[in-house]
């Protein structure tokens, strides 16, 4: 015999590790929509998220997103990529422009929910209502449509509307007098445009049911359809 028989060892094929996708909110009555929504678009991601109200009542209590805010969120990123983060959702709109400045400087993929909202309204239309229940909202949402706009070499006309009792209504426990306030609101700013953007995504819920005027737009189905397909294009899902 030319020598014994030796078992061999076969190495079992390692599986794949899922990518993780943290969402940062500020409404908490969003992350199941938002975890959703991720599932469907990349099932093969794990689902975190943080929480931290206290960002958007900040904003609303200055006017504005202070330095503080700025750090918080920028806090809330590192803290997401440390936990192993692939990629990092800010769902917030007022938000945005702080998002964009700390995914200049982000080593992990770090988006912003609405533009996809934006370039899908400016590629169907010239003519664009901006509808929001906050200031601090409305007012980055529309530069983002404009910067959008001359970006994509589309000439676009916008109309904005606020509702600004709305939020109010809805935080103090009455969604059905928030719901009510922005469907008139839409009705009104509808007769002026060709198509409405609402700047939260926690207005959708008001104009879910029923027949409207215009079509109307918002972020969280179109920024997920966009930042899925940019995870697939750098080739960070397995989907």
């Amino acid at each position: 015999m030319s020598g014994q028989a030796k078992d061999q060892i076969v190495a079992k094929p390692q599986m794949p590790q899922p990518r993780k996708l943290t969402f940062i909110h500020t409404v908490g009555s969003l992350e199941p929509v938002f975890a959703l929504l991720a599932a469907e678009r990349l099932p093969n991601w794990h689902i975190a998220s943080i929480l931290d109200e206290s960002l958007l009542s900040s904003v609303i209590a200055n006017g504005h997103v202070a330095e503080d805010v700025s750090d918080r969120l920028a806090s809330h990123v590192h803290s997401a990529r440390a936990n192993g983060s692939s990629a990092i959702i800010v769902t917030c709109s007022t938000l945005g422009e702080a998002v964009d400045a700390l995914a200049a400087k982000s080593a992990t993929p770090l988006f912003r929910i609405d533009r996809g909202m934006a370039e899908r309204a400016v590629s169907q239309a010239s003519t664009i209502g901006i509808l929001a229940t906050l200031p601090t909202t409305l007012e980055p949402t529309t530069r983002l449509l404009e910067s959008t706009a001359k970006r994509m070499g589309r000439p676009c006309k916008f109309v904005s509307k606020l509702v600004n009792e709305a939020f109010a209504q809805l935080k103090s426990g009455n969604p059905e007098t928030h719901d009510l306030l922005v469907q008139e609101a839409y009705a009104a700013l509808s007769a002026e445009v060709e198509l409405v953007v609402l700047a939260q995504a926690s207005m959708a819920r008001a104009l879910q049911a029923g027949q409207h005027d215009r079509p109307y737009l918002t972020s969280p189905e179109l920024g997920m359809d966009q930042i899925a397909s940019l995870l697939r294009l750098s080739r960070m899902s397995a989907d």
